[in-house]
């Protein structure tokens, strides 16, 4: 018989404490994907809804300023 188990919920790295800075680009590209340079969703981030869309915001500030390329 198969088991089943609970998968451990993510926490919000952000509700934990740390923060996003777009001028930071090694923390910013944690969140874009490899192949396409995509903002990742929250279900692989593990961000809450606020702080995604502060994530996004951040990502496109970044992209703005030239820090991180817009597709890779």
């Amino acid at each position: 018989m198969a088991e089943f188990y609970r998968k451990k919920k993510k926490i919000c790295q952000m509700c934990a404490g740390k923060s996003v800075d777009y001028k930071d680009a090694e923390i910013v590209k944690k969140y874009i994907s490899n192949d396409k340079g995509k903002i990742l969703p929250r279900r692989i981030t593990g961000a809450c809804a606020k702080h995604q869309r502060h994530i996004a915001n951040e990502v496109k500030k970044a992209r703005f300023m030239g820090l991180i390329p817009f597709v890779k």
